[in-house]
């Protein structure tokens, strides 16, 4: 089994991981667009266009399934990738994990860039699966760049300033941006408030590997003792796993156990 999987970078490092997790035996195929970073500032037809070339060099490496994970992408250019790939190659998106958080009875936190906080598709899922609960959009202006290049200092001051927008009070926090999973733990570090229950960070790395699955018709087989391949595509060209990547657990555990090709 081979599954692709497409970002502007290295947020789609955690649904790889995920992936891995279900089926350490299937081959992973990263492709990313590092030379036209970031996308958030580009237009629509722009990142429908980037989405598009990042998806034809993964595709031609034939996985079972292609999943999109970025927020961005999936936003602006699922419609052009399924038109383009399925049913041939099922393509499957990513969408902010709005609906689980609101399951548990809120407050939530809906942590996404400055481009998608407000927008009318984020309005539309709060709308649609968060009736009664109460939801603060916090934008994140810089982190997803942070995270890309792995600038520490960057990283602290965007989650202190996201940090300072959250109400103290929020049960569970959506991580609207693929990046943000990277850092999770320092997101929940730095909102959690003495004397309240755990602070739920929801994701949607999981479910996006999970569906992807399902998709291609596999069962979740950790016990695999196949170890699965590794190819990496930047900007069309074949590499390895960009420096940063191995700043975060997620990027460190895919090149340990995948012998990149």
């Amino acid at each position: 089994m081979k599954i692709a999987l497409i970002d502007s970078g290295i947020g789609l490092l955690p649904a790889a991981v995920a992936v891995r997790r279900l089926r350490p035996d299937a081959d992973l195929v990263l492709s990313s667009d590092p030379d036209g970073l970031p996308w958030g500032p580009r237009s629509a037809e722009d990142v429908i266009q980037r989405s598009l070339a990042i998806a034809e060099a993964a595709a031609a490496h034939r996985p079972d399934a292609l999943i999109v994970a970025c927020n961005t992408s999936s936003v602006h250019a699922l419609p052009a990738l399924r038109a383009r790939f399925e049913p041939d190659l099922p393509v499957i998106g990513t969408v902010p994990a709005i609906k689980p958080a609101a399951a548990g009875g809120g407050p939530i936190a809906i942590w996404a860039t400055p481009a998608t906080t407000g927008s009318p598709y984020q309005r539309g899922l709060i709308e649609e699966f968060a009736g009664g609960v109460g939801v603060t959009e916090v934008p994140c202006p810089g982190l997803a760049d942070a995270v890309q290049y792995a600038d520490e200092a960057a990283i602290d001051r965007a989650v202190a300033a996201a940090a300072a927008l959250t109400p103290r009070d929020v049960s569970a926090v959506v991580l609207g941006c693929t990046h943000y999973e990277l850092v999770g733990e320092r997101i929940r570090t730095a909102l959690q408030q003495p004397g309240l229950p755990p602070l739920v960070l929801h994701g949607s790395a999981g479910a996006v590997a999970a569906q992807a699955l399902r998709r291609t018709g596999e069962l979740p087989d950790p016990g695999s003792g196949t170890e699965g391949g590794l190819t990496v595509i930047l900007s069309g060209r074949a590499a390895e796993l960009p420096v940063a990547a191995h700043t975060y657990a997620e990027g460190r555990l895919l090149a340990a156990v995948s012998p990149a090709r």
